[in-house]
């Protein structure tokens, strides 16, 4: 197996063991060093997840106080968006919408801390992400409808469906690639810029950089779940 050569992380601890020990299986399948860490990064963002999660809701009190305001002001803001954007569609979907937030923005911003990578820096990943979405939206539809939602695939004018058909098609299985290479380029782009200006300038000039990672981290993942939600209003609304 050919060497990867990155920064190094702290999840090298347990991928480097498990490289050797497993060499022959990860070099049958073509598994990579980078690929190894992105799953240990993963893991550790959503062990981070679920412990914050349990911990919370162990210390639920009527008047909240402490990490409780945090959490508050995070739920009822995306409380907020999701109403704003799904109108009285969105509260059931407001979990999915919720962890999908929260997953990609931990993603996005673990890897500002030293000796971690950002998870959504991998383009399967970020393909996993986007298959959430793409198969949510559809299995909503699906739902919703019935047997009609194909109407959604042939366009307005009946006599136009040998056009409108493909163009559908192909505009719906598009989302998949604009969903997940967005997400992946703009946080690999960062994250190779960050490295890049460390090493030929330590210190001082990387700390603009990791603030606009900051930003785009937020950005990135309010793009992502407002197309989602939008993917999914359009499938619950009747075909033409």
């Amino acid at each position: 197996m050919s060497a990867d050569i990155h920064p190094p992380v702290l999840t090298d601890v347990i991928a480097n063991p498990l490289l050797h020990s497993m060499h022959d299986f990860f070099d049958k399948y073509g598994v990579t060093h980078a690929d190894v860490n992105n799953v240990l990064n993963t893991w550790v963002v959503m062990i981070i997840l679920v412990v914050a999660s349990l911990w919370v809701k162990g210390k639920l009190e009527t008047i909240p106080r402490g990490s409780q305001n945090f959490w508050e002001v995070v739920v009822s803001t995306l409380d907020d968006i999701v109403t704003q954007t799904m109108g009285e569609h969105g509260q059931a979907y407001f979990p999915l919408i919720a962890s999908l937030a929260l997953f990609i923005l931990s993603c996005n911003l673990i890897g500002i801390i030293p000796w971690f990578q950002s998870s959504t820096n991998n383009l399967n990943t970020t393909l996993a992400l986007a298959l959430v979405a793409f198969i949510t939206t559809h299995y909503v539809g699906i739902k919703a409808h019935g047997s009609h939602y194909y109407k959604h695939f042939l366009g307005p004018v009946p006599w136009l469906v040998w056009l409108m058909l493909p163009i559908e098609l192909i505009g719906h299985l598009s989302r998949i690639l604009s969903l997940s290479f967005r997400l992946f380029g703009n946080i690999m782009g960062e994250d190779l810029a960050i490295v890049i200006l460390t090493l030929l300038v330590p210190y001082l000039v990387p700390l603009p950089m990791m603030f606009l990672q900051v930003f785009t981290s937020f950005i990135q993942t309010l793009v992502f779940i407002m197309l989602t939600m939008m993917y999914i209003v359009g499938s619950l609304e009747e075909a033409h």
